[in-house]
């Protein structure tokens, strides 16, 4: 027996390189999985003629053994916790023999979950020799530099064949564990040795000059924590990136990006934006509009997802990153934004002050990105089954649609971000295309405007196969010529471009253009090979609309790997059938009863303002502990807040309602009831409070949660669950009754909501924590029951958890599948996830509900998902309008929709072995700089 100390001499060199010499088998128990597992192993590969198979453990948990994916994708985690990519450069040697090693199965790792023997503490170790000797080791020495060469460490050497065998059993005990994970599911990480063997750090001016779209946009990217910490991006969303790269730097890129919810977008205009800064170093700001409850969501995307810096404006002030605020000179600061990156509220712009909307006019930008863009729209929407003659060309807009295309010959590129480009009539598509159209004559002709593109019912009709390009070449020419498609979009247009010397940049030519082409090219390239089907491949729509279905990728082959575009994540609803309604008891159902005469009551009295005069229904269809605070609140004569954001919704929303914030406002004579109201609301109040405080909607979502309902016996707290309510009421009251619930013993369960408002229940107290908190525990696999209002139903991942309850129905539908986006997105690993939406026999959601239900998918294959302009489906039948909701709906699904799967553009592009890495620091200095 030998006792070694590294107190005494150095382990890596007396003990580990001298015992692997000549070796024929190395067995190792290495504790935790880390890409410093082999760097000390490595420089002793060589001398290993054998297998070496080392076992340790990781942070998995049963999730991330549910699918093959799943299993990558925490595989890839920890290995790059690791940061391989920080070894030194004397490392890299090491790293190419590790890649051989790995790939040739010299080396074979396997990784067990925590849960098989929870942290893997003991090190030992077996190496065998060509003349059937071995010996064994135990200690504290992990498998990395710093325990083999700097750490205090104490090692044990026995060569006995009892301590060899017993430490042989216990090695193969924990290699032969059938949750052992065979490191090589995941070829991720021998990809990422062999690209950090080869990896060189390149500054933005080499990045710049570097050549192609594909290699500066991997470069960019490969280092990002999105590639890191996540699980990188998905082809469709890297084509996205390099497309509007690839139109930057041919003038500006002009695009709207029209992905179905759950697709990532925020990511792809995100890294769409890093490349365009990083292209114009000395260029313009980046301005995003967004709405405002999206800003902080958009600024810890940037942050955290690819280490963008950016300030967001808070209506007083710039904030940065890390939630500094700058000092403020009023609007004067609003032309001073501290980051190049600069998040400004929708809202901001249409209540059009006039000196706001001059400081965002008075410089330019290297990009515009408009998140939620069809809130700039027309006001003179035609009917669906209007004729061509009756579409109004000249559109009336709204205040956001006019500012935006004012701004529009401000910037160079903009980008504009809607899951619903179309919400009434395909021409909305078209006048999206029209704002890009300021300043760009690449999107639909000249500033002339002689283009036929411009003609939008023509463009529309063209778009949809109702209407042909002239396949003549003169006729057809007229087409073609304005805006002829750059090289990159089809071999005729770079043969056409070539012959008549035509850079990239220039989108205008004349018609006696068309002579300098030579017979051949006019012919085969122009008659033959463009203008056949030139309608349907190359009109406006298309080439300037990104849109990409769940559909379309989980259901079509990528040619680089085989597999689909993407995994397929079903949904399986609960609760549908007319049956599946919560009946109220017989005081609660009364107390709904008389809220609908105090809405009537409202109705004859008070003009519009219908959000209001339907609040107290809107509440009660939440919860009865929603409707009492608000009963309460009004008798009180203090207008209930709209919506768990307080007022943070209200001038975004305006875009969506004529630019009229009153929409979403209480009216003067709201707080001034009638004896009539106010009897009605105190008999309302009375019966909620003879009803008590057993709520069926608690009882549903407990069988939901425990009971295994409808699901086979599986209980959907296993497999984790958010539940959401548009009212902070109503999830704060579920979440108190939860919290005293044997069932939740030993539970937590979050409440992410606005206003900081969020926080945990323990041991049944409820404690405020920050939101962060929330989803690092549901990441982590540790909060299994999560609360949300509808603050969590825009851009937070939670594909952690496997099932959804809709504790109501929101009235504006787009915030339904904006909810099912949290579980139904990109990472979840389950192939199938569970939704129930809850709402009570006979109540205004019940009746939609009839209303609708047969023409919901209907409505979703026309638009990808339900336009948020029903929500007036909602408000009419609450105030007895049921004809009128009834033509809403069938003007809705009468729709044509100009999106078919011509429109799903996406190829794959290789950046994870892309061996050049932009300098982070140079980026984060460029991007640091505030608007001058």
């Amino acid at each position: 027996m030998l006792r070694h100390s590294s107190r005494r001499q150095s382990l890596d060199r007396s003990v580990l390189a001298q015992r692997l010499v000549g070796a024929v088998s190395y067995d190792r128990i290495a504790g935790y999985f880390r890409s410093s597992l082999f760097e000390v192993a490595g420089e002793a590969l060589q001398q290993v003629k054998g297998p070496v198979r080392i076992v340790c453990n990781s942070d998995l948990d049963p999730q991330d053994l549910v699918t093959a994916a799943a299993a990558q994708a925490a595989l890839r985690r920890s290995w790059c916790a690791g940061q391989p990519e920080a070894a030194p450069p004397s490392a890299l040697p090491r790293y190419q023999a590790l890649f051989e090693a790995l790939t040739s199965k010299r080396i074979e790792v396997r990784v067990l979950p925590d849960e098989a023997f929870g942290l893997i503490h003991g090190k030992a170790g077996v190496v065998r020799r060509a003349d059937g000797t071995a010996t064994a080791f135990l200690g504290s020495v992990n498998e990395s530099a710093s325990a083999w060469k700097l750490n205090y460490e104490l090692l044990w050497e026995d060569d006995s064949p009892e301590t060899v065998a017993w430490v042989q059993e216990e090695f193969d005990a924990l290699w032969n564990d059938p949750r052992a994970m065979d490191l090589a599911v995941c070829p991720f990480i021998a990809q990422d040795v062999q690209r950090i063997a080869t990896r060189r750090v390149i500054e933005p001016p080499e990045w710049k000059a570097g050549g192609n779209e594909q290699t500066a946009a991997a470069a960019a990217a490969v280092e990002t924590p999105v590639y890191r910490r996540e699980q990188g991006l998905w082809p469709h969303q890297k084509y996205f990136a390099q497309l509007a790269l690839q139109r930057h730097r041919l003038g500006g890129a002009r695009l709207v990006l029209a992905d179905q919810v759950g697709l990532g977008k925020t990511v792809q205009l995100a890294m769409a934006a890093l490349l365009m800064a990083l292209d114009d170093p000395d260029g313009g700001p980046v301005l995003v509009l967004a709405p405002k409850p999206l800003l902080q969501q958009w600024q810890g995307e940037l942050m955290e997802l690819l280490r963008l810096p950016s300030a967001r404006w808070n209506g007083r002030t710039w904030v940065d990153e890390n939630d500094l605020e700058y000092p403020s000179d009023g609007v004067r600061s609003l032309g001073k934004c501290p980051r190049r990156i600069g998040l400004v509220s929708q809202g901001l712009v249409v209540r059009g002050q006039h000196e706001v909307l001059q400081r965002l006019l008075e410089r330019r930008y290297t990009c515009v990105i408009v998140d939620e863009s069809h809130r700039a729209r027309r006001r003179n929407i035609p009917k669906v089954d209007a004729g061509p003659d009756e579409v109004d060309e000249r559109a009336d807009p709204n205040k956001l649609m006019a500012f935006l295309k004012e701004i529009g010959p401000r910037t160079k590129s903009m980008l504009l971000a809607t899951a619903t480009p179309v919400q009434l009539h395909p021409v909305e598509a078209w006048d999206l295309l029209d704002i890009l159209s300021q300043g760009n004559d690449g999107v639909l002709g000249g500033w002339t405007r002689s283009s036929p593109w411009f003609r939008a019912a023509h463009c529309l009709d063209v778009a949809t196969g109702v209407a042909q390009v002239p396949t003549e070449a003169r006729s057809g020419w007229e087409y073609v010529r304005d805006p002829l498609p750059a090289r990159a979009e089809g071999t005729p247009f770079d043969r056409i471009r070539r012959s008549i010397d035509a850079d990239d940049r220039d989108w205008q030519f004349t018609p006696e253009t068309l002579d300098k082409l030579s017979p051949a090219i006019r012919r085969v390239q122009l008659q033959n090979g463009a203008l056949p089907g030139y309608g349907e491949q190359f009109n406006p729509l298309l080439r300037c609309i990104v849109r990409r279905t769940r559909g379309y990728l989980e259901s079509t082959i990528n040619p680089a790997t085989g597999g689909y575009f993407l995994p397929k994540v079903t949904v399986r609803l609960f609760g549908e059938d007319a049956d599946d309604a919560v009946t109220l008891g017989g005081y609660l159902r009364d107390a709904y009863e008389e809220a609908e005469v105090f809405c009537r009551l409202l109705q004859q009295r008070v003009r519009g303002a219908g959000f209001f005069k339907t609040l107290l229904l809107r509440r009660l269809g939440s919860s009865m502990e929603a409707g009492r605070v608000t009963v309460t609140k009004l008798l009180g004569a203090a207008p209930d807040e709209p919506s768990d954001e307080d007022d943070d919704d209200i001038d975004d929303d305006a875009a969506d309602d004529g630019d009229n914030p009153a929409a979403h406002r209480a009216p003067s004579d709201f707080k001034d009831f009638t004896k009539a109201e106010v009897a009605s609301l105190s008999r309302c109040l009375e019966l909620l409070r003879q009803g008590g405080n057993r709520d069926p909607k608690l009882d549903a979502v407990l069988g939901y949660l425990f009971g295994g309902r409808e699901s086979g016996g599986e209980r959907w707290i296993d497999r984790g669950c958010i539940l959401f309510s548009q009212y902070y009421d109503t999830v704060r009251w579920v979440g108190d009754e939860l919290a005293q619930r044997p069932d939740m013993s030993g539970l937590e369960i979050g409440l992410y909501a606005g206003s900081g408002r969020s926080g945990l229940w323990s041991g049944g107290r409820f404690q405020r924590c920050d939101r962060e908190l929330l989803k690092a525990r549901v990441r982590a696999g540790e909060l299994k029951v999560l609360l949300g209002t509808d603050a969590a139903s825009e851009g937070l991942n939670l594909q952690r958890l496997g099932t959804l309850i809709n504790i109501d129905l929101p009235w504006n539908p787009t915030r339904l599948e904006q909810r099912k986006g949290r579980i139904q997105r990109i990472g979840q690993a389950r192939s199938e996830v569970w939704i129930a939406n809850l709402r009570y026999r006979g109540s205004v959601e019940d009746r939609v509900h009839q209303v609708l239900a047969e023409r919901l998918e209907a409505i979703h294959q026309v638009f990808g998902q339900i336009p948020d302009t029903l929500e007036d489906v909602w408000v009419r039948i609450a105030l007895d309008g049921e004809q009128e909701a009834m033509r809403l709906i069938d003007r809705t699904t009468a729709t044509r929709n100009p999106f078919d799967a011509k429109y799903s553009k996406v190829e794959d592009a290789d950046w994870e072995t892309c061996s050049l890495v932009l300098d982070p620091i140079a980026v984060k200095e460029q991007l640091s700089r505030g608007w001058s």
